[in-house]
């Protein structure tokens, strides 16, 4: 069983930054593609960051949606079993809880984290 336990969220003024973490358990996280999703009051949970790729090469690959391109980068420490997300020139409509997902595609796991409130006052 995995769990995963997100940090780093808090009240901000916008154009502010703030670094999320999310630290795993469990010895799959190398194997594992992380992504960051957010959910606003009152709309979807939506997919803002991933990071996948090979951890024997050390070569991944990243995605954002486009909301928040050249603002976010998301980055992972395999020796810390833990993803980051790294938020600069925050928005007021990038308020939301923000979750960590943790999912394997080759043997179907998929692990969320409880969230972490991210709150940009304008």
């Amino acid at each position: 069983q995995v769990q995963l336990v997100e940090s780093g969220g808090g009240l901000v003024q916008a154009g502010g930054s703030l670094r999320l973490s999310c630290a795993a358990s469990g010895s799959i996280f190398t194997l594992a593609d992380m992504a960051w999703y957010r959910q606003a009051p009152g709309k979807q949970r939506e997919l803002v960051a991933r990071i996948t790729g090979n951890y024997l090469t050390e070569r991944y690959i990243t995605n954002y949606v486009d909301s928040v391109k050249g603002r976010f980068t998301i980055s992972r420490d395999n020796a810390k079993n833990t993803v980051y997300l790294q938020m600069n020139n925050l928005k007021p409509e990038d308020t939301a809880v923000y979750y960590c997902n943790l999912a394997v595609p080759a043997s179907g796991e998929d692990y969320w984290g409880k969230g972490t409130l991210v709150t940009v006052s304008s």
